[in-house]
């Protein structure tokens, strides 16, 4: 993640497709050396299990370095695991690895391949070693839907997010039922955004544990952090539903407002998660738990769409009936009303309640039409440009999940006004309209009269000898 040394925790498992060959790759933390790190003891545990559970090893070495006694103890254990080992040799493109290298061919692996990881330089051949040393078979393309008679399940990608030790890793935990992250009291534990995927109820879930997120100023001090929490983001921007953990024994903050903020900004689908709710048995009762709920649709007004879960991910209390919802609401992401029975909605709220603008013209709904889902979006064509009072935007909002329902996702509305109408408080004068037509020209004495002065002459009679009034 970056080039400070001890970055990467957790272990990290991504899918790789190399030709028609597929295979998981999985990154461990540092397992050998000396380390700063308070949770290094933690780091290593995770990493022998990975180590446990490999098909091949593809053990990485500095060239630069050399060979090192930290490099013998983590060949042994390569050798331990009684699978296939590769040794990866990097920064082979810096003259000053040439040495080294030498060096490191005497731990005695039969597969060893230079490599550049910065520049990808030898990447090809590795991953050639590896396909055959794994003795993958070629796999046929095939398209979505075929090839065992059943549909390919839609697989839904879900974001822990919220501050730091508000209890994310512990609940992914928990709904993997193993140990799968690093859980510690010590804040800042997860630094990268961990995939991992989870099989329920004919379901795929994509469940990703992000880092916590802190305010920009305390996050901009730590390079670490501030990539952490850059990958945090990506991946409720990568979402189809984010759950926001909370903790119970603290309520909402600012700071939960702002990730929020964030995840609805990108129109995802939101669940607010209550954790650590076992701690709250002292106040546990109806009146409590809708104070909270209160107290937290107060802080967060602008999430009034978004389900209220009370959670334990220690003891597992209704984890369970986290998965359902999570369910609904990816489901209802994916709503879409036909244009017809959205139309005959629309013109029968519009007729009831016309429209309400910030001018003094009225605006009238002639079509309407849902454009996408996830999230649902809605475009208004009306007879004008005028902009509908947001007061208005929230009360169609309020009707359309009312009928159609979109349990926990926010909706967008646009409105497109007529092409080539006129704004009701950019109104033109008459010649601003006409600039061409001729204006009336103004005589001073001595001009001379036109036809029309004479015909009103006329009309007056003579002017010598009349006696003013």
């Amino acid at each position: 993640m970056t080039s400070i040394a001890g970055t990467t925790r957790d272990v990290i498992t991504h899918p790789v497709i190399w030709g028609n060959h597929r295979f998981d790759l999985t990154d461990t933390g540092g397992l050998f050396g000396h380390s700063e790190d308070p949770l290094h003891a933690l780091v290593m545990e995770q990493g022998s299990r990975a180590l446990k559970s490999a098909d091949l090893i593809v053990m990485v070495v500095d060239g630069r370095e050399g060979l090192i006694p930290g490099d013998e103890d983590i060949a042994r254990a390569t050798r331990d695991a009684n699978v296939p080992v590769i040794l990866a040799i990097n920064k082979s493109d810096d003259r000053r690895a040439r040495a080294g290298a030498l060096e490191l061919y005497r731990l005695g692996f039969e597969h060893v391949i230079e490599i550049s990881a910065e520049h990808g330089e030898g990447v090809g051949d590795l991953l050639e070693t590896i396909v055959e040393k794994l003795e993958l078979r070629t796999e046929p393309d095939r398209e979505p839907g075929t090839g065992n008679g059943e549909p390919d399940a839609q697989e839904t990608a879900i974001a822990i997010v919220g501050r730091p030790n508000a209890g994310k890793s512990s609940l992914v935990n928990h709904l993997l039922r193993e140990d799968r992250m690093i859980v510690s009291e010590v804040p800042g534990t997860t630094r990268d955004s961990v995939d991992s995927l989870l099989q329920w109820h004919r379901r795929t879930f994509r469940i990703v544990d992000t880092a916590g997120i802190r305010k920009p100023g305390k996050v901009s001090k730590s390079q670490v952090e501030s990539v952490s929490v850059l990958l945090a983001k990506r991946a409720i921007e990568r979402a189809d539903v984010v759950v926001l953990v909370i903790d119970a024994t603290v309520g909402p903050t600012d700071q939960d407002g702002a990730i929020a903020g964030a995840a609805k900004e990108a129109g995802k689908g939101i669940i607010v998660a209550a954790n650590k709710w076992d701690l709250m048995k002292s106040a546990e009762g109806v009146d409590a738990t809708k104070a909270f709920d209160e107290n937290l649709r107060y802080q967060l007004k602008f999430l009034d769409y978004a389900p209220i879960i009370h959670i334990s991910a220690v003891t597992g209390e209704r984890t369970p009936k986290l998965l359902e919802v999570v369910d609904k609401v990816a489901a209802a992401a994916r709503t879409r009303v036909p244009t017809g029975e959205l139309n005959r909605f629309i013109e029968k709220i519009t007729t009831s309640s016309p429209p309400v603008t910030s001018g003094k013209r009225n605006v009238r709904v002639m079509y309407a039409s849902q454009t996408s889902v996830a999230p649902p979006t809605f475009v208004l064509f009306t007879n004008s440009e005028a902009k509908l009072h947001f007061s208005y935007e929230r009360f169609l909002e309020n009707r359309l999940r009312e009928s159609y329902g979109f349990f926990g996702n926010p909706i967008r509305i646009q409105v497109r006004g007529r092409k080539g109408a006129r704004r009701g408080e950019e109104r033109k004068t008459a010649s601003e309209r006409a600039p061409d037509r001729r204006k009336p020209v103004k005589k001073g004495p001595g001009s001379k009269s036109t036809r029309g002065d004479r015909i009103r002459q006329a009309r007056r009679g003579p002017t010598k000898g009349r006696k003013r009034r």
